[in-house]
């Protein structure tokens, strides 16, 4: 089954990682560090925030020896679960990035999500390249590389929901007569044929009606499915089709994991559903991935508008490394840290990241305009997501272009963890939307 915002497809066919850097590393030099050796033969350097304890794990590539560093808290579930409890089953939501995948562990106790442990891993690695870089890994090595995520920020469960990339899927809204759903079910597959490149059999399909104004006093969850409106001439239908060749790659990719994963849901959903509360308002969300930025328009919690903007974080990166004359690895750390550049290339770091984001948010901007124009509606806000909503000056930069309120989204604060954790998961909470908002889905099915 694929939910779609709450939308059930039915198909035929069936610890904290705060931060990574990858560098390469000679094997011969030697730290007084504990090592782990399996059978994965990968290696990563772990510094508990609680112990500062390092730990090595050797990953082969060639003959070459690569080391995955990451800021980890190994001990946070068994600290958690000390405070909370272990009462209550735990879900994990994934998500699967061009560039990184993502894990985070919920569990519902009185009423409240209690975040457990959350993880990242880039993939650029497991593809011979370098952190940051996009990738399109086999689901072989998408799925050893969650194993080895899930290993490492100690995940306890295997309860799952995945999320499935936007450039999978094809979401759109389609204008149809206001007739009975029964007779709406048999005409939204022909009208389908317009939008849809290939043959229907070939897609996993599914639809649901917009109604024209919410129901008075009616409060709801994002992407429950929408009760059919009172008749009118038109009706507004949300059309979602998922190709059948993507959806056994994710399964493939459940299976090999060993993951008891009971839904896919297309990103957009999870993204929304984890920074935006439940209000009429129109609102944007600006998804910064590594290879595409992603443009949302949402009202009333259902999603009016989606845009691709082909580029994203990774051009930055090659950018920066590029005109700076350095390894795509330093120009990362440029981009991540600010701390990471030096006075001499500090204003070409600025200008380059500048310029990029110029491009996006201007994009953004003719996307926000035209649908204030046609809709004649105001976009209130503007929430930023995405590895690149942590570059430095993104706020002002999207501020100036699309003269909105914009703010940085804060996902972890649908959940509930420790306070002394609260500037770290506000840091890096852009980057776990999706991971967050998927796994919040998985755990209303545990009610």
């Amino acid at each position: 089954m694929v939910y779609v915002g709450g939308i059930a497809l039915q198909l035929r066919s069936q610890g904290f990682v705060v931060s990574l850097v990858v560098e390469k590393t000679n094997p011969a030099r030697s730290e007084k560090e504990n090592t782990y050796r399996n059978p994965s033969a990968a290696t990563f350097k772990f510094r508990s925030i609680f112990s500062q304890r390092k730990i090595n794990r050797k990953i082969s590539t060639q003959g070459d020896f690569e080391t995955v560093h990451a800021i980890i808290t190994n001990k946070m579930a068994a600290f958690l679960s000390n405070i909370f409890g272990r009462k209550n089953t735990s879900v994990i939501g994934v998500d699967i990035g061009s560039s990184a995948v993502k894990v985070v562990q919920l569990a519902r106790r009185h009423g409240r999500a209690i975040l457990e442990t959350y993880g990242e891993l880039a993939l650029g690695p497991y593809a011979g390249g370098e952190i940051g870089q996009a990738t399109n890994l086999s689901p072989e090595k998408i799925s050893a590389s969650l194993v080895d995520l899930m290993r490492e920020a100690k995940v306890t469960t295997n309860l799952a929901a995945l999320s499935i990339s936007y450039a999978s899927s094809l979401i759109t809204i389609i204008e149809m007569p206001a007739v009975p759903e029964r007779e709406l079910a048999s005409m939204i597959p022909i009208e389908a044929r317009k939008y849809i490149p290939v043959a229907l059999s070939e897609v996993a399909l599914d639809w649901s009606v917009i109604p024209k104004a919410p129901p008075p006093g009616t409060g709801r969850n994002f992407g429950d499915r929408e009760p059919v409106p009172l008749p009118s001439d038109k009706l507004d239908v949300l059309l979602v089709a998922i190709h059948q060749d993507t959806i056994s790659r994710y399964q493939t990719i459940v299976e090999q994991a060993k993951l008891a994963a009971s839904f896919f849901e297309i990103e957009i959903f999870s993204a929304v559903r984890s920074v935006l509360d439940q209000d009429t308002a129109c609102h944007m969300v600006i998804d910064l991935g590594a290879a595409s930025t992603k443009v949302y328009v949402v009202e009333r919690g259902v999603v009016r508008i989606s845009h691709v903007i082909n580029r994203g974080a990774q051009d930055i990166t090659l950018a920066l490394s590029a005109g700076l004359s350095v390894s795509v690895r330093e120009a990362e750390a440029m981009k991540r840290e600010p701390t990471n550049i030096s006075a001499a290339n500090k204003t070409s770091v600025n200008e380059v990241i500048a310029l990029a984001l110029d491009y996006i948010f201007g994009e953004a901007n003719r996307v926000l305009v035209d649908y204030q124009k046609r809709q004649n509606k105001n976009i209130s806000l503007v929430t930023l997501v995405g590895g690149g909503a942590r570059l430095f000056g993104v706020v002002e930069s999207a501020t100036k272009h699309l003269q909105v309120d914009v703010v940085i989204g804060d996902p972890f604060s649908k959940t509930q963890a420790p306070a002394f954790l609260g500037d770290i998961l506000k840091h890096t909470g852009p980057e776990f939307a999706v991971a967050i908002g998927v796994a919040l889905r998985r755990l209303q099915e545990m009610n």
